[in-house]
């Protein structure tokens, strides 16, 4: 569990932050994370949903077009939680993904939109040929 004690102000432009983490909470077995924030948000993420939406280059390329659909993620977990500056935190998982910087805006995003990201991504896995249990990326 990490809870946020840290000033809501942004470190790089004094900007006031959109959305602010009070807790992140990692479930025992590593396959859920529930992000609370300052609001009353709440939203509980499936470590693939957070590996298959990784806001990394590897996932999401430079542009829309560069963006990869990656299968076969159904049965990762976390490895570690590692906060970066205070805008993000950094998501490691067991099939050793680790370049995608979480930023909090981004998982209230995230958790506002998540059914439709999730039916647009499950879409995409079936538009391509590809599963949840099978490894594989187009």
């Amino acid at each position: 569990m990490w809870r946020s004690e840290q000033k809501r102000e942004d470190a790089v432009s004094g900007d006031v932050a959109k959305a602010w983490p009070t807790e992140l909470r990692l479930s025992k077995d590593k396959k859920t994370l529930t992000v609370s924030f300052d609001d009353g948000q709440s939203h509980a993420f499936s470590a693939e949903m957070l590996r298959v939406m990784s806001p990394s280059a590897e996932v999401q390329g430079h542009s829309a077009a560069e963006r990869k659909t990656v299968g076969g993620k159904i049965n990762v977990a976390i490895l570690s939680l590692d906060p970066v500056g205070n805008y993000a935190v950094r998501i490691s998982f067991d099939d050793m993904h680790n370049t995608g910087l979480y930023t909090w805006t981004y998982l209230a995003e995230l958790g506002r939109e998540k059914e439709s990201r999730w039916a647009s991504y499950l879409s995409d896995l079936k538009e391509k040929g590809l599963s949840r249990e099978r490894p594989g990326q187009r």
